[in-house]
Formats: C-alpha cells, sequence, structure tokens
C-alpha cells in the first residue's frame, strides 16, 4: 500500500455520474411538469438550468449561499419567465432529484477502480458537499454505500469543502491522517485546493476539459483506471 492508508475520495462526477443522471432527470423533470407549454425549445431551459446550478454550486462550496437558496434559485432562473410555476419551485426540486438519485450511473470504471482498493486494504472515506438523503440514495442506486467505511457530508461537518473546518471534521470522525490520505476528486477547487491545504496529496480526475490553473495536484489522470497505476 506504500504511505497512504486511506483515502478521501469525492463522490459526484468522480464515481457517480452526476452529470449524465442529471441529463436524464432533467428531461424526465421537463415531461413530468409539461414544461413544453413555456418553452418552445426544451434546450433553453437545460441551457439555463445547468448555467444556474453551475454557478450556484460554486457559491454554495464558498458558503456564500445556503442550501435552501440553492434549491430554490437553481429552478427559478431557468423559469423566470414562468411566474405561474414559482409556487412549484420547491415540488419541482423535490421530483428532479427523486429523479436524479434514483439512477445507477457511474463513471466508466468506478466498480472497478473500488474493488482494486478494496482489496488493497485501503480505507475509504466518501467526501461530498452533496444533501444528506440524497446522497445516500445515489449510493444505494449504484452500488458503491458498501466500499466506504465512512460517509463525510458537508452537511454533517457544519462545512463545505474546500474549507479547512471541513478536512478537520474528516479527519475526526474517520481517524485517518494527513500523512497516510490521499484526497481523489475531480474539483481542483472544491477537492484539489482544500485538501492540500489540509496537508494531504491529491489525485485530480481530469474528467472535463480544465483552463489554465495554478492548482499542482500531486498527481492527475484522465481515466478512473489509471488511479491503480498510482495506489
Amino acid at each position: 500500500m506504500g504511505k497512504y492508508t486511506d483515502l478521501f475520495i469525492d463522490f459526484d462526477d468522480t464515481l457517480y455520474d452526476t452529470y449524465g443522471n442529471a441529463v436524464i432527470a432533467l428531461e424526465e423533470t421537463f415531461r413530468h411538469f409539461h414544461l413544453e407549454r413555456y418553452f418552445d425549445d426544451p434546450q433553453v431551459f437545460y441551457d439555463a438550468y445547468w448555467q444556474a446550478n453551475i454557478e450556484l454550486w460554486s457559491q454554495y462550496a464558498k458558503g456564500e449561499i445556503t442550501r435552501d437558496y440553492l434549491i430554490l434559485e437553481r429552478f427559478r432562473r431557468p423559469l423566470m419567465a414562468c411566474p405561474a410555476l414559482h409556487s412549484q419551485l420547491l415540488n419541482l426540486n423535490a421530483v428532479f432529484l427523486d429523479y436524479c438519485s434514483s439512477k445507477p450511473g457511474v463513471v466508466a470504471g468506478a466498480h472497478e477502480l473500488m474493488d482494486y482498493l478494496r482489496e488493497k486494504g485501503y480505507r475509504m472515506h466518501m467526501t461530498s458537499n452533496g444533501f444528506h438523503e440524497v446522497q445516500y440514495k445515489k449510493l444505494a442506486s449504484c452500488g458503491l454505500r458498501d466500499y466506504f467505511h465512512t460517509v463525510i457530508l458537508s452537511e454533517d461537518a457544519g462545512a463545505n469543502k474546500p474549507s479547512r473546518a471541513f478536512f478537520d471534521y474528516a479527519f475526526r470522525v474517520s481517524g485517518a491522517s494527513p500523512a497516510t490520505t490521499i484526497m481523489i476528486g475531480d474539483n481542483l477547487q472544491t477537492d484539489i485546493l482544500g485538501a492540500k491545504a489540509a496537508g494531504m496529496d491529491t489525485i485530480f480526475y481530469n474528467r472535463w476539459p480544465e483552463h489554465e490553473h495554478s492548482q499542482e495536484p500531486t498527481y492527475t489522470v484522465v481515466r478512473l483506471v489509471e488511479i491503480m497505476d498510482i495506489l
């Protein structure tokens, strides 16, 4: 196993195909609420949703907005021209999350990697800014729950990645030490920056094309199975 005994592993879009599952769930939500009544082209709604969602999750990670604001705002923005639906925002979100979290889709190589890491004897800890009730449902849907010794969520920590408070909480509940723990994640800001600041080595899963950045991960991979060559 080398120097590492514990692995902090991001969940959404690192193991669980959050984006791919959400694309399908968003289409299902569009049909469920008959949004074709308001959009001649569904893509207009989808594009507006993704723009809002990305911006809001970035703000949420920084502690600039609350969970409740994110939940309402990510649908309010794409539906700004549909005031008749504004009373339905919570219902829209609930239906969307139910569709989303029931999807089993994982990133290519996720189960293969987790089987390998478990066989090697690593203690694995899921670290996520996702919402409590949604993350546990996703874990059950995709069959990844039993791989993790600890599930560490920002709502339980009282702080989001990349804050030091999140990682201090993660070390406390997992019993891991920064010197023998490595962080695996797809987000340079929340995963890599946060873990580096907490004194950990990092593996950046470069799933999405990234612009130039100042963050220097310990390792970078473009496919999950490449992590087996590192660990």
